[in-house]
């Protein structure tokens, strides 16, 4: 039987088992394909568990062991030892009913950073809803109707929000653009606790918020909504997210990260200060 451990643990060790493969299967000289067909799988495959993207069989990762020339037992067991971590049960393996794949793996992403930067241009992030929020966002998007997968999408959605009390919580720098606090999700009511939420949470020492004012001519982020993603392991590169209706990307090339890195900075520089964002909150919620 697996382990059950802190998503975010095994997601780690399930990217750093596969940049640990890669490494030994360039370093060998051998093809995605050849390696592929040494554990009877696709190229594809290969390339997905490179990735982290799909869970290991040990048996398979043995295989490609001994192709990649590592026959020191000693070296053996500690990539083996990696595979039965990265194969740990994450809590949210429970809810796979309601959240597709994709969606899990930025599950464990997020749990596993040290620093989530992200915007936001129609929903307050996903980290800072309440539950009524989150309940009267999903509803409205359609596509669930079902009342009891509505309330497993939003259960979900409060256990996500743990991450930021955790002992070793990430550092949040969210800049919500301000039509997501004039957008009348559920009323009045609802949208003032929503935005009660967002002050209690600016108290936060791991929690930086930050308006982008409506009317803003030097908008940096044409292409909508999106997060960096940053680890404390070296061998980690940072990790762009980006959610669309029906999967999300996944960008990890530098120079990629680095557009987006360059984008947040200036986000972050040309939105309200934590300290005048809270001013208009307080001033958003006396209008509602």
């Amino acid at each position: 039987m697996n382990a059950t451990q802190a998503g975010g643990g095994a997601t780690v060790r399930r990217l750093l088992l596969g940049s640990q493969l890669r490494r030994l299967r360039e370093a060998r000289g051998v093809s995605r394909e050849e390696a592929g067909y040494s554990i009877r799988a696709s190229e594809s495959k290969i390339s997905r568990m490179e990735l982290g993207r799909v869970g290991f069989k040990e048996r398979d990762v043995a295989d490609l062991l001994t192709l990649y020339g590592v026959e020191a037992d000693q070296e053996r067991d500690s990539v083996l030892g990696l595979v039965r971590a990265a194969n740990a049960t994450s809590w949210w393996q429970g809810y796979g009913d309601v959240l597709p794949g994709w969606f899990q793996n930025y599950l464990g992403l997020e749990e596993a950073a040290t620093l989530i930067r992200s915007y936001e241009v129609q929903f307050v992030h996903g980290l800072l809803q309440t539950a009524a929020y989150a309940r009267s966002v999903i509803t409205h998007g359609g596509h669930v109707t079902e009342t009891e997968e509505i309330e497993r999408r939003v259960e979900v959605r409060l256990k996500r929000q743990a991450v930021l009390t955790a002992e070793r919580a990430p550092r949040l720098l969210a800049v919500l653009d301000e039509a997501v606090l004039r957008r009348p999700w559920g009323g009045p009511d609802l949208m003032r606790a929503q935005v009660d939420r967002l002050l209690e949470l600016t108290e936060l020492p791991n929690v930086v918020l930050q308006v982008m004012p409506l009317g803003f001519g030097g908008l940096r982020a044409e292409g909508g909504a999106f997060s960096v993603l940053t680890f404390d392991e070296q061998d980690l590169p940072d990790i762009v997210y980006l959610e669309q209706f029906t999967t999300a990307l996944y960008l990890d090339k530098p120079a990629e990260v680095a557009e987006y890195a360059g984008a947040m900075d200036g986000l972050l520089a040309d939105s309200l200060s934590p300290e005048r964002t809270r001013e208009l909150l307080r001033s958003v919620r006396q209008e509602l």
